[in-house]
C-alpha cells in the first residue's frame, strides 16, 4: 500500500450546458487521504500567503540591485523609508517597515558602523532618537535610482500601468482599513 500525503488532488468541475462550469468556486479538493486541505477547511484563501508570494516576486527584481549595492533588503527598506519621509523615530521605522524592534536594534547598529545613518537625541526629550541617512546613504540611492526606475518601468510594461495603479491603492486602502499593527499580539 503506497504512503499517503496530504498534497492536494482537485477535483475536476463538472461543466454546465452553458459550457460554464456549475458552480463559479472551484471544486472542494481531497488530499491523497481523503481529506480537504485544511485551506478549504477554513473556507478562504490564504490572504498573507498570497501577500508573501507577491512580495517575493516583486522584491526578486531589486535583490540583485539592492545586494550589488552592499545593502540588505532591511537596510534599503529603512534607507527607502527615511528617503520618502525624512528622519524617523525607531518605533515609526518599526512600524513602517515592519521589522520587529530587537531586529530594528542591530540593524541600526550596522548602519550608523558602515555610515549609512546617524542616530541624534531629540532635545526636548532625551530618550528619544531620530534617525537620519548620511550623506553616503543618499549617494548610494542616488546612483540606484535610474536601476530602480528600469525595474519599475519593467513591471509596469509586464503588468500593465491601471493595473499596477489600482494594485497601489487597493494595497493602500488594505493598510488604512485593516488599522495599526500592534507589536505585541502574536502573529496567527
Amino acid at each position: 500500500m503506497p504512503p499517503t500525503t496530504s498534497r492536494p488532488v482537485r477535483r475536476q468541475a463538472t461543466a454546465a450546458p452553458s459550457g460554464k462550469t456549475a458552480s463559479s468556486r472551484p471544486q472542494l479538493a481531497v488530499t491523497r487521504d481523503g481529506q480537504p486541505p485544511t485551506g478549504e477547511l477554513i473556507g478562504r484563501r490564504n490572504l498573507p500567503l498570497l501577500l508573501l508570494q507577491a512580495r517575493e516576486r516583486v522584491l526578486a527584481r531589486f535583490r540583485p540591485l539592492i545586494n550589488e549595492n552592499g545593502l540588505t533588503e532591511q537596510q534599503w527598506r529603512i534607507v527607502r523609508a527615511l528617503l520618502e519621509t525624512g528622519p524617523l523615530e525607531p518605533r515609526d521605522i518599526v512600524a513602517l517597515c515592519g521589522i520587529s524592534s530587537p531586529s530594528l536594534a542591530g540593524v541600526l547598529a550596522r548602519m550608523e558602523e558602515i555610515g549609512l545613518v546617524t542616530r541624534e537625541r531629540l532635545e526636548h526629550d532625551q530618550r528619544r532618537v531620530h534617525v537620519r541617512l548620511t550623506a553616503r546613504a543618499r549617494a548610494i540611492a542616488l546612483r540606484m535610482a535610474p536601476a530602480i526606475g528600469r525595474i519599475y518601468d519593467e513591471l509596469e510594461a509586464q503588468v500593465g500601468a491601471q493595473r499596477l495603479a489600482a494594485m497601489y491603492a487597493a494595497l493602500d486602502e488594505l493598510i488604512t482599513l485593516a488599522g495599526p499593527v500592534d507589536e505585541r499580539s502574536d502573529p496567527p
